[in-house]
């Protein structure tokens, strides 16, 4: 038993002719010119260094993304006197609901977040599906102007909102012609009327997501349909949007979120209509309104502090449940979408 020990620890340290590794290798290091042993002691120290220097940036990486959602929570979960308290840092000295509640009153959250439901997911859902039809057609289809056109869609990310938003305001306020003009602002037909004509947040990005996807689809899929009888419009839909599901997903999670952060355009068109966005930014009035009556009574901005993160933690709560159970389709969605690799 000792002597087939001996062997095995023998074999791990020598090889060929009874020569152990690190003879090997010094031998090896004798006949490599100095260019190639200098090489050599790079690659080796590299190998050692890299490990640690990998792990303080995806530490640092993970500690700058999560600090600020434990903060978050810490704050929402401790009374305000807590603020004030120098050895109170991470775990509170009192912990509570009552800001909680004060928060879900203050921002009215359940009907709120009804509101804010049947705008983002209604927007979200005709938004994937106009962006979806325009990428199509930019990626399969060739006809006069596309070139100028696709510069349009280009245009679109590069150009921010606040440009067009006053011409927008002036159609909305006067939509239609003469005497059959009608007043659209504070009415939800704002936000569904872009997102129709794929012009809704951030839709220059999603048209730019499906055309990269659908080039990347092989054109022998729109050929065979072609032979079975089917046009475009039932390929697209029979054909393509099977082959496309992680791209609409990833598309509808994109803009799930830029209409449930959005708070410009919402404000701009929105007068009584509320969202989670727009009662975040205005939370401390409603607040100093609900609480103590007054718009103006004065709270020192740390104790201000608990409040601010509790609709914080209140407003991302969704969001944060919807990608954690849609995660795994979300990245599939990112790395075929072309925009990665």
């Amino acid at each position: 038993m000792t002597d087939t020990m001996n062997a095995e620890v023998k074999s791990e340290h020598e090889i060929g002719n009874g020569m152990s590794k690190k003879e090997a290798k010094r031998i090896r290091m004798q006949n490599m010119s100095r260019e190639e042993r200098g090489y050599v002691r790079r690659k080796a120290v590299m190998e050692k260094v890299w490990p640690f220097f990998r792990f303080v940036i995806l530490f640092g990486l993970g500690f700058v993304i999560m600090y600020p959602l434990i903060y978050m929570i810490s704050c929402a979960f401790r009374e305000r006197s807590d603020m004030t308290d120098p050895t109170v840092m991470w775990i509170p000295r009192h912990l509570t609901l009552d800001v909680l509640k004060e928060t879900l009153d203050a921002m009215d959250f359940w009907n709120t977040l009804k509101t804010t439901l049947f705008l983002n997911i209604g927007c979200s859902l005709v938004q994937v599906l106009s962006c979806a039809v325009t990428g199509y057609g930019f990626a399969r289809f060739k006809f006069k102007g596309k070139s100028l056109l696709f510069l349009v869609v280009i245009m679109m990310i590069l150009v921010p909102p606040q440009i067009i938003a006053l011409p927008l305001y002036s159609q909305f306020r006067h939509f239609g012609i003469g005497d059959l003009a009608v007043n659209l602002i504070d009415n939800s037909l704002t936000m569904y009327l872009p997102a129709l004509t794929g012009n809704g947040i951030r839709s220059g990005l999603m048209i730019l997501i499906f055309r990269q996807f659908f080039k990347g689809l092989p054109k022998e899929l729109e050929d065979a349909a072609y032979i079975d009888g089917c046009g475009p419009f039932r390929t697209f839909v029979q054909v393509m949007i099977p082959n496309a599901a992680s791209s609409f997903l990833t598309v509808f999670l994109f803009s799930v979120v830029w209409y449930w952060n959005d708070y410009y355009v919402s404000s701009t068109f929105f007068t009584n209509t509320k969202t989670v966005a727009l009662m975040l930014q205005n939370l401390d009035t409603e607040l100093k309104l609900r609480l103590f009556d007054s718009a103006t009574v004065e709270l020192s901005p740390r104790e201000q502090i608990v409040w601010k993160e509790a609709g914080c933690l209140l407003s991302i709560t969704p969001l944060l449940v919807m990608y954690v159970c849609l995660q795994k389709y979300f990245t599939e969605g990112i790395e075929r979408s072309g925009l990665v690799g």
